[in-house]
This record gives C-alpha cells, sequence and structure tokens, in this order.
C-alpha cells in the first residue's frame, strides 16, 4: 500500500497547492516580459521573479529540513532570539516594503538567549512573518513580540487577518500543526509554513501554539531559557 506523505490527503493537496502558486506567478511574470517594452518595468518584474523563487526555495529547502531532522545536522545551542527577529525583519524588509506594509518588533525579555537551533528558529519566525504579511495594512501592521514567561521566552508574530475557525484552533492546541492545514477564511495563510515551523519547534523542544484575538491571530514559540554565554 503507497505511503501518504503526510498521512492525510489534504496535507497532501495543500503542500501542491502552496508549491504550485509561485510557479504560477513566475510564469506570468515571464510571460509578461515578452510583452513588456519598458526597461524599468522589466527590471522590477525581473526582480519580483528573482524574489519569488527565493521564497519557493526556501520553503523546499525547509521541507527538506523537515524529512532530515532526524539525522544529527541541527545542533542546540544558546541562541539569541532578539538577533534572529532583527535577521528575519532585514531579509523580510523589501518584501514588506514593496506590498506597502510595515513590521514593528517590541522587546521586552529579560533573559537574552535561548536553547535552539539558529537556521531552524530564523525558518520558525521567517514563516509566523510570511503568514502574517498577508493580512498586514497601513494602520494594521505585523508585530513580533518576545517576552518572558513562566518557564522560558515566548517569541510571537500578531497578524489581524480574519479569525482562525474554532475547529482549526483546537486542533492546533491539541496536536501542534501536524498536518498542513488550510482555511478557507485565510486564503493567503501558508498551512505549509505553519507545518514547517510547527516540526521544527517539536525538534527544539519548544511549545507551539495560537492567541485569538477579536482582530486577529498571534502564533508563538515558547523556548527553554539558555544560561550560557553566547559568542555568536
Amino acid at each position: 500500500m503507497e505511503r501518504e506523505v503526510f498521512g492525510v490527503d489534504s496535507g497532501t493537496i495543500t503542500v501542491a497547492h502552496e508549491l504550485k502558486a509561485p510557479l504560477s506567478l513566475m510564469r506570468q511574470l515571464a510571460l509578461s516580459i515578452e510583452l513588456e517594452q519598458d526597461k524599468e518595468k522589466i527590471s522590477y518584474t525581473a526582480d519580483r521573479i528573482v524574489a519569488t523563487s527565493e521564497r519557493a526555495l526556501k520553503q523546499v529547502n525547509d521541507l527538506v529540513k523537515v524529512a532530515r531532522l532526524s539525522d544529527g545536522l541541527f545542533e542546540m545551542e544558546p541562541v539569541n532570539p532578539r538577533r534572529i527577529c532583527d535577521e528575519v525583519v532585514s531579509e523580510l524588509w523589501e518584501l514588506f516594503r514593496f506590498n506597502r506594509r510595515e513590521v514593528i518588533s517590541e522587546y521586552r525579555n529579560r533573559e537574552k538567549l535561548v536553547v535552539a537551533n539558529h537556521d531552524l528558529l530564523y525558518s520558525v519566525i521567517y514563516n509566523f512573518c510570511l503568514n502574517a504579511m498577508n493580512y498586514s495594512g497601513e494602520e494594521t501592521p505585523s508585530e513580533i513580540f518576545i517576552n518572558n514567561t513562566k518557564n522560558g521566552i515566548r517569541i510571537s508574530v500578531r497578524d489581524y487577518g480574519p479569525c482562525i475557525p474554532t475547529s482549526i484552533w483546537r486542533e492546533i492546541r491539541q496536536y501542534g500543526a501536524s498536518r498542513p492545514l488550510s482555511t478557507a477564511m485565510r486564503p493567503g495563510s501558508s498551512g505549509l509554513g505553519l507545518y514547517i515551523a510547527s516540526r521544527f519547534i517539536e525538534f527544539m523542544n519548544g511549545r507551539f501554539g495560537l492567541i485569538r484575538h477579536r482582530d486577529g491571530t498571534s502564533f508563538f514559540v515558547d523556548l527553554p531559557i539558555s544560561k550560557q554565554l553566547s559568542f555568536i
């Protein structure tokens, strides 16, 4: 009997849809270049193709990492979550600016280091931010928070999109994003990105969760505090 990739057909369909979307966009952009005469517009479209392909490749690379989590390639160490959040914001700044969006960071954590893997935590925050960007606006920016919790540090990304359906909220609270989830009320949401984030968080012995607001959702990761010094 052939084994399903994520255990359920709906998860496979979600993955296929999300990987198909950037390919379709790049095809459209490439075709538009053939009809364009303005050099500035051609350059602008080419930049969009490159940016779209880079994000698609990052998602594929993350899927490869998910498949190799048990290979001993990702060491846990003391890392600075503020620095990682700043790196993500720096990488995504042009994308937010292009979409006339804004991201705000607010760091309130007393302890500075968590036990995690730099690359995996970077991907978690990156996926949270991409997910939030779809629902931010000129008056409702995406927001990144770092706070102390009772037993660690919480990194959360707040958006202002439609409310998460109760059924999906309960599933994530109970099981995490154990499969790629598709939400009709949030068509721009990356179910694949949240699945990837959930797997990375589980590997880092963290806690993945979400908070429903009247005007949006916060996705978060809780990680244990590190008492060691870091020179990273």
